[in-house]
């Protein structure tokens, strides 16, 4: 039947034939292009199949064995990473890697790869998985992990679920003793702090992240707020807010613009007075601060919106990340939500995932036609001559010269993809010389 199955950021808008699947014995459509897909909070269009159908796991949505000794969890590949925290959680367990909305099937985490605030310490979401289970279009069943069928295992982590329909996942999870992160803010004056907060962080503290105010120039280049937290221990649980917050219609227009965009940066980089913030908040407005606004990308309009999201090499790092920030706020195109963090050097198990050591920069921008897409070329030249990539689950643009570039285990991995299996993103990215 016909259904919208839309990517996050809405673009490109295309309606898709599609289907759930309901249970782990269901059969996959026979004679058919199609593309597995879990909650589509991917923000391009490596969730979406313009030449054929997708096929939804959210309703393949149950847990399979949950051992609260070891913290081992068994489920399906269409539950929520939000499902999973509300379970484990209370037993002291905790995600191992989360990325910014719990919201997430455990099959997108696994077939993207995802990566959270503490990539430095913990790697990638595939690093903690223990095995999983694959559906090939013929039928065929395959148990795969690091010592059965390892090639399969690497090639569907981060294999943008091209390799098979994951019809489970289990995975290890981390230990916490409560629901409160310690979280230390500090408001910096420049690019250069951020990179020495970041280092001098690294050590102390499991989690770390920037938000950056990108139309700032000059000295204040790359301004913004470093956070860096750590679980909390023997202390108060602090209670787990509400979703409040919605935005219940699409806007005519992007709400986005370059005058409420220099508002806000001004405003949020200066919210805080002191230089340093101490809190004990409940996990979920620190991992999750978006997932509190229901429908949050309707705000970008009926247009929708793109992400940019780069990793920029070791050698590279300040240089390229002002070289990007700085063309950003010369074109007055700016994101209210720039993040910046640094990878660490904890391999991804996947052939082709998108974590590797350098700073890693993520930005929103509403779909203004050409002059995104010009943009998202100057910035591509820049990460290019950065030996770095861009993040298939975000991209909406990249090229099919710099994807094979930037993921150079491509023909490698290409022996592995289902023969009925694509995605939009894919065959973008193949058929471009």
């Amino acid at each position: 039947m016909a259904k919208q199955y839309v990517s996050w950021g809405r673009y490109p808008h295309k309606q898709q034939e599609g289907f759930d699947f309901s249970w782990r014995n269901q059969q996959l459509p026979k004679d058919a292009n199609f593309l597995p897909q879990g909650n589509a909070r991917s923000y391009g269009d490596s969730c979406m199949n313009h030449d054929g159908v997708v096929v939804s796991a959210r309703k393949l949505n149950h847990f399979i064995h949950y051992n609260q000794d070891a913290g081992v969890i068994r489920c399906e590949a269409g539950v929520m990473l939000s499902q999973i925290l509300d379970l484990v959680e209370p037993h002291g367990w905790f995600l191992p890697v989360t990325p910014g909305t719990k919201f997430a099937t455990i099959g997108g985490a696994l077939a993207n790869d995802v990566h959270g605030k503490n990539h430095h310490v913990a790697g990638t979401f595939g690093c903690h998985v223990t095995q999983f289970e694959i559906m090939r279009s013929d039928g065929a069943r395959m148990i795969c992990s690091s010592q059965e069928n390892a090639d399969y295992f690497a090639a569907t982590i981060g294999g943008l679920g091209l390799t098979g329909f994951i019809v489970w996942v289990e995975l290890k999870l981390k230990r916490v003793e409560n629901s409160a992160v310690n979280v230390e803010n500090i408001k910096y004056g420049s690019l250069s702090d951020f990179f020495l907060l970041s280092e001098e962080s690294a050590a102390d503290f499991e989690y770390t992240v920037a938000w950056v105010d990108c139309l700032a120039k000059g000295g204040q280049v790359g301004r913004g707020h470093f956070s860096r937290a750590n679980h909390a221990r023997n202390q108060v649980k602090p209670s787990k807010p509400k979703m409040a917050l919605s935005v219940p219609i699409d806007p005519p227009l992007s709400l986005i613009n370059s005058l409420t965009l220099k508002a806000f940066n001004s405003l949020y980089y200066n919210r805080q007075k002191e230089e340093r913030a101490y809190s004990a908040v409940h996990y979920d407005p620190f991992f999750y601060p978006l997932d509190g606004i229901k429908n949050w990308n309707r705000v970008y309009g009926p247009k929708g919106f793109l992400q940019y999201q780069c990793v920029v090499s070791p050698e590279h790092g300040e240089s390229a990340i002002r070289e990007i920030l700085g063309r950003i706020a010369a074109a007055n195109r700016g994101s209210f939500l720039a993040v910046l963090k640094l990878f660490g050097d904890v391999p991804s198990p996947g052939l082709l995932s998108f974590p590797r050591p350098g700073a890693t920069l993520a930005l929103d921008f509403p779909f203004e036609g050409e002059k995104t897409l010009r943009l998202f070329d100057q910035l591509d030249e820049v990460v290019h001559q950065a030996d770095g990539a861009i993040y298939p689950a975000k991209d909406a643009h990249m090229s099919g010269v710099h994807f094979k570039q930037y993921y150079p285990k491509v023909e490698e991995f290409k022996q592995f993809i289902d023969p009925a299996i694509t995605s939009s993103f894919w065959s973008r990215v193949m058929e471009e010389k």
